[in-house]
């Protein structure tokens, strides 16, 4: 008999489809699952009403759902069926839930931004959200490690969003205040590019006084922007994979004990709102620049230096007392995170990839890769990949 599977989730943006995407593969995979999707409008008692009465009316063996709160988390406990939680607003007991690293996904910003050179960084998120409080503590911790703090701006989340104006409104008056330049992570890609929007309407030019950065990596969002908005691009067609693949299990054993699933972090795309550096010294940021815009290419350490008016030796020095790190260093760390996008999104071979980053062979690529994953480049590519 093939499972029926209610999806109460809203595949409208980005994150959503990602799930939805990795269900089906499990699907045509190991399946078929009968699938029925209701996607519940928040705080729609209606909708929801309706779709538990047509799970009992269907016979749903199984429900993957956006639930907002205990009292909508009660009425599908008493279906009786297996059950996995987005974690829309907070994680449930008793039941698994589809989450995330949301503290590492901070710390991932943080650390993003310090090695751009900031000394100014700022928050901009809900504080009635697991995925933001916890992205926002996250951001927090790593910053402060750095003997830096953080300008936190964070709101309730709303049902239904007022209409309002960038440009008279507590953002805009909270923008205008921070000592620039500064870095701000926003806590999704919604909220980065009502970020840049406010810069845009109160005379605020980003990147150059205000860098924003969301998740998500919701191209459609991140597109609309202007400028375009720098996410993080989180793993979630995997997670939906593992996410149907419990799912399975749970229906076959109601009594068993299961966890959370984790949807991971992968990389950060950066675009245009966050193509700053913030460095005083303006050779390093000449440097930097000829690094930034030719990494792919074979570039050496050498054809950095030509690009300042220092020497090789004066430049290394000046890396390494601002930047803690040397000039190769900055070279591989661009191209290692390119060639993570690359064996995460396409199908390339390692000798493809390698050409293309500006590697001169493969045994470079994958000592380099190794050194800074700790894995070599074919190792990572199957971690990536759904089980």
């Amino acid at each position: 008999m093939t499972p029926k599977v209610l999806l109460l989730v809203n595949f409208s943006e980005e994150y959503g489809r990602g799930l939805l995407n990795g269900i089906a593969k499990y699907s045509r995979l190991f399946g078929p699952f009968n699938f029925c999707r209701i996607p519940i409008v928040s705080g729609n008692k209606k909708e929801l009403k309706n779709a538990i009465s047509w799970a009992k009316t269907w016979g749903a063996n199984g429900i993957i759902a956006q639930i907002e709160n205990e009292q909508v988390f009660e009425k599908l406990l008493s279906l009786d069926i297996p059950i996995i939680a987005q974690d829309t607003n907070e994680r449930f007991i008793g039941i698994p839930n589809i989450t995330g690293l949301y503290k590492e996904t901070g710390q991932m910003a943080a650390s993003y931004f310090i090695e751009k050179g900031f000394k100014n960084f700022g928050f901009y998120g809900f504080d009635n959200i697991v995925w933001s409080r916890e992205r926002c503590e996250g951001f927090c911790k790593k910053v402060e490690e750095f003997n830096f703090n953080v300008h936190i701006y964070q709101h309730q989340k709303e049902e239904t969003p007022p209409l309002w104006s960038y440009k008279e409104s507590q953002l805009a008056d909270w923008l205008k205040a921070l000592p620039k330049p500064i870095a701000i992570m926003t806590c999704d890609d919604n909220q980065g590019q009502h970020v840049t929007e406010a810069c845009k309407a109160i005379g605020i030019n980003v990147p150059e006084q205000v860098s924003v950065l969301g998740v998500d990596n919701d191209l459609s969002i991140c597109n609309l922007s202007d400028p375009p908005l720098s996410s993080i691009s989180l793993n979630t067609e995997k997670a939906g994979f593992e996410t149907a693949q419990l799912l399975s299990k749970m229906m076959a054993n109601k009594d068993g004990i299961y966890n959370d699933i984790h949807v991971e972090h992968l990389q950060i795309i950066t675009r245009r709102s966050t193509d700053f550096l913030a460095v005083n010294d303006k050779e390093i940021s000449k440097a930097l620049h000829f690094i930034y815009y030719n990494y792919k290419e074979r570039i050496s350490v050498d054809d950095v230096v030509n690009a300042t008016a220092l020497s090789r030796r004066v430049l290394e020095k000046r890396f390494q007392l601002v930047l803690k790190r040397s000039i190769l260093d900055e070279i591989n760390t661009l191209r290692i995170k390119q060639v993570k996008q690359l064996l995460i999104e396409t199908e390339l071979s390692i000798t493809e990839i390698s050409d293309l980053c500006g590697y001169t062979d493969i045994k470079n690529l994958s000592r380099y890769f190794s050194r800074h994953e700790g894995v070599n480049p074919l190792e990572f590519r199957k971690l990536k990949q759904p089980k």
